[in-house]
């Protein structure tokens, strides 16, 4: 997907679940102050166990069926905000979830 189609995505993404609202509102926040939100995009090549396992030892608090269910939003939707946070923490568990080969939409200050 070409950048600016990703990016328009993105936004559109954003609008929908509410958070572009919020990013409007906190803009000019640091990098640190702001929420960050981790989303795993659809794709062929993962299962629904892979994901829900990837998802339950990546994520705190999320735990096998958590992981299920929202692989079951991944592939209803075409993705899902998995975890949102502080910009360190999202950073670290979107890297952790890249390296389980699913797809990762970039992070997105929410």
């Amino acid at each position: 997907m070409e950048d600016r189609a990703l990016n328009e995505f993105i936004r559109l993404v954003a609008e929908r679940d509410g958070s572009l609202a919020e990013a409007e509102r906190t803009r000019g926040r640091s990098v640190h102050e702001e929420r960050w939100l981790v989303v795993v995009m659809n794709d062929d090549h993962n299962t629904f166990e892979g994901v829900a396992a990837a998802l339950s030892q990546t994520l705190p608090n999320t735990t096998f069926n958590r992981g299920l269910e929202l692989a079951d939003d991944i592939d209803h939707r075409g993705r899902a905000t998995v975890w949102v946070g502080h910009f360190e923490a999202a950073e670290y568990f979107w890297a952790k979830l890249d390296r389980c080969h699913l797809s990762m939409a970039p992070l997105l200050s929410a």
